[in-house]
This record gives structure tokens, sequence and C-alpha cells, in this order.
């Protein structure tokens, strides 16, 4: 196991096109909410209660305390210490900076973490440079960053990238971020 070396980029490094992608795609009220998306959570015990089907409810705040202060386990322990890690993030940090941490922490792939690596790695450029399409392709395999390819997407990702680039319209401009 090699740890993927991280290319640092600040926030005014990264094209704001990934920075409204990420918040159509991942948590569209972030910039509202102190961490935990009471919404969003509802709305997921109510998919699993009636559909029977999981889906994440993780705000950014969350992704990053799992992500920086974590390890990757799926018991109740561990998100009881997300939890606390979440409380403490949006106390000690803005959003700007929980934002900054998250772009280059984020996994986007087999040893690509980062943006400015899954820039270079899917579509040969800095993440300064991204377009709205390439931002919201990158955003639509986020929650499977695995399975999913921004250079070979199938339909559904397809169809996320799409619901991504409408919704990136609703974003607010990354300069409000504070």
């Amino acid at each position: 196991f090699r740890m993927p070396r991280i290319q640092w980029r600040s926030l005014s490094r990264v094209s704001p096109h990934l920075i409204r992608a990420v918040l159509a795609g991942e948590d569209q009220r972030f910039l509202s909410h102190h961490g935990f998306d009471f919404i969003e959570l509802r709305e997921a015990v109510e998919d699993m209660a009636t559909t029977r089907r999981m889906r994440g409810a993780s705000t950014i705040t969350m992704q990053v305390a799992r992500t920086v202060f974590l390890w990757p386990s799926r018991t109740w322990f561990r998100k009881l210490m997300e939890a606390y890690f979440t409380v403490l993030i949006e106390l000690i940090w803005n959003k700007k900076r929980i934002m900054e941490v998250y772009l280059n922490t984020v996994d986007w792939g087999d040893g690509i973490v980062g943006a400015e690596s899954a820039a270079k790695a899917y579509f040969g450029k800095s993440a300064s440079r991204l377009t709205p399409s390439e931002a919201a392709m990158l955003a639509a395999i986020l929650p499977n960053p695995h399975a999913w390819s921004p250079t070979n997407p199938g339909p559904y990702v397809r169809e996320r990238q799409g619901r991504i680039l409408k919704d990136m319209e609703k974003m607010p401009s990354p300069r409000t971020l504070r």
C-alpha cells in the first residue's frame, strides 16, 4: 500500500466550477447548516423505511471529519466520533477552510486524492482550469469513485452530471465562502 501524494491547492487555485459542482452534488445546504443537514438525514431515513434503500446523508463537514481524523469502518463508535469531530470542525474552521480541506483530501479513485490530482489524472489539466462540464463529471462520481469513471461514464453517471450542471446554477458564488 502506497500513500498517494496530495497536491495541495488553496481554494483560490481551484476552479469555481468545481466548488459549485461539489456543493450541488454533495451538500447543497453546506453554507446554511452547522455540520449536520437534518433535512437530508430525515429524507435518507424515510427512503430507508419506504424503499429499504440505503443512501448517504453525510455533509461535506462530516466527510472531512471522516477522511482527516478517522479510520475507514462502519461502526457506531466511528459514527459517534465522526459527529464529535464534525462539531469541532464547524466550531473551529470557517466554511472556506472546510471546503479547501475537503477538496484536497477527497478520494477520486485509485490513488487519486484531491482536486488537483483528479483534474490531472482525468482531464490532463490543473484543477484551476476545469470547465463546468468537467467539474460536474468529477462531482458526479464522488459517491462511488472506485466504481464510476469520469472518463468512461455510464448512463447513470451522465444523468448525475446533468443534474449537477443544472443545480450548479443555483449554488452561491464560491466567493461567498467565509
